[in-house]
C-alpha cells in the first residue's frame, strides 16, 4: 500500500498535468487494411488494434477485435477477406476495448470467446482506470464476455483450428493481469497484444494489475517462445521480431532496477521522472512520463517481493 507521503506525491504528479492522457490504442480511424502473412493468415489493421484473421474449412478464427466503434468496419473487412464464413472463435489478449470491441457482435452470433479468467472478471464490473483521469469503463454485456477461460496454473494450453495448431498462455501481470499470447507454430506467428509496444513506452495499466516487473518477465517469457524468424504482432503498430522483444526486455529490466533503487531513496513519481531513469532508451520509445508514473504505483503494489529498504 502507499504511504500517505508517497501516495500524495503520486496524486500531485497526476493532477499537475505532467502525465498526458494516453489512449490504450493508437489507430482508431481510417480504413481497415489487410496484409497477407501466410496461406489463410491475414493481419487486419486500422480497427484500433491489430487483428489476426485465420481461415479454415470450419470457419474463421480471430485474435482480438478492435474498438467497438470500428467493429462494423472490421467485420466488413473480414467479410471481404472470407465471404460469408462465420467467425467460430475469438481470442481476447486482454480486456481493453481495442481488443474486445467486437465481442458483443460476435458473442451474439455464437462465437466462442477465449481469454484468461482475469479478463472475464474485469468485464463483469465497472473498471476505474486512474491514470486515464479516473475514467470508468462500464460492465460489459453478458454476450460480450469470454465464454471459455483458463487459470494461471492451466497455462500454457493447446488447441487446433482446422489444420492449424495453436498454443496460448498467460504472460504474467504485465500490461494487465490477464494478458495472453496466442502462438501459431505452423506459420510461426505470435500475437502478443499490448505486452509488446512499438514506438512508445509500454502501458502499465496498474488499475487492472499491470506493473513493470511483470512486463519485464512477460517480455523474457516471449523470448522463449520465438526464434529469429517469428513474426510478432503487437497490440498496435508494425510487426516485430525477436530482436525487438529482446530490446524491450533489456529496457524493462534496466528501468525496473533503477526505479526500485529510487524508491529506496524515498523518491516519489514526480522526482523519478526528473531523475531521467530512461534517458538512453527515449530515442526509441519516446516520452517516458506516463511510463514512469504508471510504474510507480505498480511497484508499491509489489513492495513485499521487491525486498527490504523500500518501506
Amino acid at each position: 500500500m502507499f504511504s500517505k507521503t508517497t501516495r500524495r506525491q503520486f496524486l500531485q504528479t497526476m493532477a499537475g498535468g505532467t502525465v498526458a492522457l494516453h489512449a490504450f490504442g493508437r489507430q482508431a480511424t481510417g480504413d481497415i487494411t489487410a496484409t497477407k502473412l501466410a496461406e489463410n493468415f491475414t493481419l487486419l489493421s486500422g480497427a484500433g488494434g491489430n487483428v489476426l484473421l485465420v481461415r479454415s474449412a470450419e470457419g474463421l478464427l480471430m485474435v482480438d477485435g478492435g474498438l467497438p466503434e470500428r467493429s462494423q468496419a472490421l467485420l466488413d473487412a473480414v467479410a471481404q477477406q472470407a465471404g460469408n464464413a462465420p467467425v467460430r472463435v475469438l481470442f481476447n489478449t486482454h480486456w481493453h476495448l481495442e481488443q474486445t470491441g467486437s465481442n458483443d457482435r460476435l458473442g451474439r452470433a455464437g462465437a466462442k470467446i477465449i481469454a484468461h479468467e482475469n479478463t472475464r472478471l474485469w468485464m463483469t464490473r465497472d473498471v476505474l482506470v486512474e491514470w486515464q483521469k479516473n475514467k470508468v469503463y462500464p460492465t460489459r454485456a453478458k454476450e460480450a464476455r469470454p465464454t471459455e477461460t483458463f487459470l494461471t496454473h492451466e497455462s500454457p494450453k493447446k488447441m487446433s483450428f482446422g489444420n492449424e495448431q495453436i498454443q496460448y498462455g498467460l504472460l504474467a501481470q504485465a500490461h494487465t493481469d490477464g494478458d495472453i499470447y496466442v502462438f501459431f507454430p505452423g506459420p510461426n506467428i505470435l500475437m502478443a497484444g499490448d505486452v509488446v509496444s512499438v514506438g512508445s513506452y509500454p502501458i502499465l495499466d496498474y488499475s487492472t494489475g499491470g506493473w513493470i516487473g511483470g512486463m519485464a518477465s512477460a517480455s523474457t517469457s516471449m523470448l522463449q517462445l520465438v526464434d529469429a524468424q517469428t513474426r510478432i504482432i503487437p497490440g498496435t503498430g508494425t510487426i516485430q521480431n525477436k530482436a525487438d522483444v529482446q530490446a524491450q526486455a533489456d529496457m524493462l529490466s534496466a528501468v525496473r532496477t533503477r526505479l526500485v533503487n529510487l524508491m529506496r531513496q524515498g523518491l516519489g513519481a514526480k522526482d523519478m521522472v526528473a531523475s531521467a531513469p530512461t534517458k538512453e532508451f527515449d530515442a526509441r520509445w519516446g516520452d517516458p512520463t506516463l511510463f514512469v508514473t504508471s510504474a510507480y504505483p505498480g511497484l508499491w503494489g509489489h513492495v513485499r517481493e521487491l525486498g527490504a529498504g523500500i518501506i
